[in-house]
């Protein structure tokens, strides 16, 4: 089941819910109002080898560290 971000309008706070049919109603676990709001939400990072793909503001200021990334342009992907 995908696990998507709601808000409810009433209470104006955000959750995350299981939702097995999108065009199930989901109540808000806050203050029980019937329908809220699927918000966009962004995607998951793929998972590559044992690792996952570098991050910008988590890499090293030389690319990924990898010999083929050693001018700031990753060569990995």
């Amino acid at each position: 089941m995908p696990l998507y971000d709601y808000r409810c309008e009433p209470c104006d706070r955000r959750f995350e819910a299981l939702v097995r049919d999108l065009n199930q109603a989901v109540p808000c676990p806050h203050c029980g109002h019937e329908k809220a709001e699927r918000l966009m939400s962004a995607p998951a990072a793929a998972q590559v080898g044992r690792g996952s793909l570098p991050v910008a503001a988590a890499a090293p200021a030389q690319g990924c560290g990898r010999p083929q990334c050693a001018g700031g342009t990753c060569a990995g992907f």
